[in-house]
């Protein structure tokens, strides 16, 4: 017998995209929209393939909805799915524990939610499919939160579908923390994890995946995004391919601009740099962060002019594709090493050596610190990793505020 079921995880339907509605309110409802094409596109290749059943591994929600109108999009989704007489399999993630209204939302009989007390098991008669899972109830799981998953169920194929950053080493909060060893000894043949964004085949043997977020929400979250198509042949595992349903794409470049001479020679490099992305996002909606790097005697005019660059690149983006958004250059040059001779006036005015020296003032740190941590407090969650107050960050900021000051005296 063969069949194939869908793994998907982490839909954030909703997702409010904060950091993108700051910069353009158009260009966030874009992508606010592109999380529910792509939900669309997961139920519609579900159906198309015959799925013999789709497993969704936490996170359908992004916490409390803004009106109820986000969980019956997700109900008329799985309707299209219980008309097809394909099951699906949920376990409620850490986002999802955040959703109170989720808990009283009536889904279609075809859908089975794994409990939250300790991990359940949910037979598939007609595929010999026995699958294993346990959903969150709050974000603070119990230390044993795995170690309740069921034995195996010999002759059938058995999948445990599991929330979890694993050891907690690819960059998300340590949720159901365990490890690739701990899973295998279940005996399951295919673990079908949720939690990390990025998709990733963890372990063939057993097979230990992760398919991704569906729809990248910030440029973190970068490339194409969807799930995981699993191939059964007489009981075994004997593919799983990834599949793409996102309904808009994110990107970050860095642009080598050391052989520019000019802001329109940097220009010209962003034109065609958006012009490849935009080729290459498969017709969907593009945002793009460009950092410009290199040494270049440029550095302290990019750096003074870089709002202005920043909106020259938004044109160009929009002269590319009308959904082709640059949202946000960032200056990461270095200006080359000049003799004591070649300094300019500006330079004579011992901008450095001020700055400097604040820096190495305590007071100065500890004011500063403060104040970064202020405007942080203010910031969507999404950006409040542009600030902090280590000293690197500290010495970078001492930095660029040098090349500001020193590009606005040259200009």
């Amino acid at each position: 017998m063969r069949f194939s079921f869908i793994h998907a995880a982490d839909l954030h339907i909703d997702s409010p995209l904060d950091g993108l509605g700051l910069k353009d309110k158009a260009v966030a409802a874009r992508f606010a929209e592109a999380g529910r094409r792509a939900v669309e596109a997961l139920v519609a290749e579900t159906i198309a393939s015959d799925a013999a059943f789709l497993i969704i591994a936490g996170d359908v929600f992004d916490g409390d909805w803004k009106d109820v109108t986000t969980g019956l999009f997700f109900v008329r989704a799985l309707g299209a799915l219980h008309r097809a007489n394909i099951p699906t399999i949920l376990v409620k993630g850490n986002h999802d524990a955040d959703s109170v209204m989720s808990r009283a939302l009536k889904y279609p009989d075809s859908v089975q939610t794994f409990p939250s007390n300790k991990a359940g098991s949910i037979a598939l008669d007609a595929w010999r499919v026995a699958l294993h899972g346990r959903s969150f109830s709050s974000r603070n799981v119990p230390d044993d939160f795995v170690q309740s998953y069921p034995t195996r169920r010999d002759g059938w194929l058995n999948i445990g579908v599991l929330h979890t950053a694993l050891d907690g080493t690819r960059g998300h909060e340590g949720y159901a923390p365990c490890s690739v060893e701990s899973l295998r000894r279940f005996g399951y043949d295919y673990w079908a994890l949720g939690h990390i964004h990025a998709a990733e085949i963890v372990s063939r043997d057993p097979w230990i995946v992760y398919p991704g977020n569906l729809q990248g929400r910030s440029v973190r979250e970068t490339g194409a995004k969807g799930a995981m198509r699993v191939t059964v042949e007489d009981g075994r595992i004997v593919a799983v391919t990834p599949l793409v349903f996102d309904g808009a794409r994110w990107a970050h470049q860095t642009i080598d601009v050391s052989a520019c001479d000019s802001a329109n020679g940097v220009l010209d490099r962003i034109g065609a740099t958006l012009t490849e992305l935009h080729a290459r996002s498969d017709d969907r909606a593009l945002a793009v962060r460009i950092t410009l790097a290199g040494t270049t005697s440029l550095h302290n005019a990019l750096i003074a002019d870089r709002e202005v660059i920043q909106d020259e690149a938004r044109a160009i983006g929009f002269r590319v594709a009308d959904d082709c958004w640059v949202e946000q250059v960032k200056i990461a040059t270095t200006l080359p090493p000049q003799p004591e001779a070649a300094l300019s006036q500006a330079d004579r005015l011992d901008v450095a050596q001020l700055l400097a020296a604040a820096v190495d003032d305590p007071a100065f740190d500890v004011e500063l610190a403060e104040l970064l941590k202020s405007i942080a407090d203010k910031m969507p969650r999404d950006l409040r990793d542009q600030f902090g107050s280590d000293p690197e960050r500290l010495r970078r900021l001492a930095g660029e505020a040098r090349a500001f000051l020193n590009g606005r005296l040259s200009s």
